[in-house]
């Protein structure tokens, strides 16, 4: 099967002759391959969105707002065959595939009040017979380049507030799991969206830099690792665009000798090893603190992480799938043997894992590492698998310590049952996402999700107001209407 691109509101063959193998990881097989765009395809996708966009803009933001209504009702109705196509492409669990969904469906409501999000502010009398107020307006074309872990959700993070703000908007999905946002633009589409609007564009780096290069893409979205959020970011700035990039996280859960263990030990089993840990807000660092607390932790982590079950999407009973890519599942292997010769403990070994019928799948089973040190790779790097790291402290402000010193600032978490200690954290630590008592604390829709340090750059973050505030203008009008009132000309600054 060949996947194309999705322009001017139809599914279009690719001209370039390139194409990228989409695997099904579970058995290494190649089941599909994806078209990769030229620079001419992209421009052309471009352009259909360029002409499309106006009467977008002119479509009043209530009837926008239903077009996402609609989309919502469709992402329900099609719920099983959206999860069922993310899961054989990336490899998650269908119900994990389900959640990935319904997280960009939350962001999807959450754009249904894009009236209210999109009202501007007024001032009545600031002088004699003077009225100043502003409005929010869309930029035009903009467009997203998503990453594969997922694939159905962070798409619709992008697209959706950009859409009922008014803009046109041009998604570059990863070349990974190519599949699923094609699907979204479909159903896009059945839901009222005029043609042009949403257009996706399949590829590698020629279509980033033709993105990021076309003069008439106000604005880029991206979500990814750190080094290519960095590139995005410098040369899309450099571009005069509004930029916003999401990059690298290492994610660490501080456990205080309060805490319940059994709880933690299950918060950890889920955000560690969910996903094959192929999520950006995995927590990858335990942080024991004091020698019993890590201790009492090992007891109880070190059999619940050799009962994982590992296999396929089709399993009803496991608990994790494969890594997306054979080049993923080398990178993983890689560190975790960089990790034993730099002298960490591996105490739970998946490196040997094979499932009989899956030897060719990209599968990786649970590692679990004991006395991790911060000089080591295996703590410095996103390891992007089922790998946890456990990272003893002594102190309450050595375990603070280790996030706070950290290149990346995604999420962060402490386990607690004392609530100065909570708030003495969540107020100090330099992460843009806390978790108190939650391992993965990812805001709901109608907050916001960002990181700090080098997993963020730009000075807005995905979905909530904050979306809404990035991809529209404020544009702010002075206005007079005179009263018989006859005045010379003036040659001051106006002031009131």
């Amino acid at each position: 099967m060949e996947l194309g691109h999705f322009v001017g509101g139809k599914m279009i063959a690719g001209q370039s002759g390139r194409f990228a193998d989409v695997f099904n990881p579970a058995t290494g097989k190649v089941e599909k391959t994806v078209a990769l765009a030229t620079k001419a395809e992209v421009r052309a996708a471009v352009e259909n969105a360029k002409a499309a966009q106006p009467g977008w803009a002119a479509v009043n933001p209530q009837r926008r707002a239903r077009v996402i209504m609609e989309f919502v009702r469709l992402l329900h109705r099609d719920m099983d065959k959206l999860a069922e196509a993310l899961s054989r492409e990336h490899g998650k669990t269908f119900p994990d595939a389900k959640g990935d969904i319904i997280r960009g469906l939350e962001v999807a409501e959450f754009c249904i009040g894009a009236p209210h999000l999109l009202k501007g502010e007024f001032s009545e009398g600031v002088g004699p017979g003077i009225d100043i107020y502003s409005v929010r307006q869309p930029l035009g074309v903009v467009a997203g380049i998503t990453p594969f872990n997922f694939p159905a959700m962070i798409p619709m993070w992008k697209f959706c507030p950009a859409i009922a703000a008014g803009n046109a908007f041009i998604l570059k999905p990863s070349e990974r799991a190519p599949s699923v946002p094609l699907m979204l633009a479909a159903l896009m589409q059945e839901a009222g969206l005029p043609d042009g609007i949403l257009n996706v564009v399949n590829g590698d780096k020629e279509a980033v830099d033709a993105i990021l290069d076309d003069t008439d893409i106000c604005a880029v979205g991206f979500v990814g690792s750190t080094a290519i959020a960095e590139y995005i970011y410098t040369r899309g700035c450099a571009a005069g665009k509004r930029v916003q990039c999401f990059g690298g996280a290492k994610n660490h859960m501080v456990i205080a000798p309060d805490a319940d263990l059994d709880q933690v030990a299950d918060a950890l089993i889920g955000a560690g090893y969910g996903a094959a840990g192929e999520r950006c807000m995995a927590i990858s660092v335990a942080v024991p603190i004091g020698k019993d607390t890590a201790d009492r932790l090992l007891e109880r982590l070190i059999p619940r992480v050799e009962k994982l079950k590992v296999g396929p999407y089709t399993s009803e009973t496991v608990d994790f799938g494969p890594l997306v890519t054979a080049d993923a599942k080398r990178r993983v292997l890689g560190l975790v043997d960089k990790g034993i010769a730099e002298g960490a403990s591996l105490v739970v070994d998946g490196r040997g894992f094979s499932l009989q019928g899956y030897e060719d799948g990209f599968f990786v089973g649970p590692c679990l590492f004991d006395n991790v040190k911060p000089d080591m790779e295996i703590y410095k790097a996103e390891i992007f698998g089922p790998v946890l790291s456990i990272v003893r402290a002594d102190t309450y402000e050595e375990a603070l310590d280790l996030p706070m010193k950290h290149e990346y600032g995604n999420g962060v978490a402490i386990f607690t049952r004392d609530g100065d200690t909570a708030r003495d954290f969540a107020s100090r630590v330099n992460v843009g996402m806390v978790g108190i008592n939650v391992p993965i604390p990812v805001p709901l829709a109608h907050y916001t999700f960002g990181g700090w340090k080098r997993s963020g750059f730009g000075d807005l973050n995905q979905f909530g107001a904050d979306s809404f505030r990035f991809y529209t203008k404020t544009k702010t009008i002075t206005s007079r209407w005179p009263s018989g009132v006859k005045e010379g000309a003036s040659f001051v600054i106006p002031t009131m």
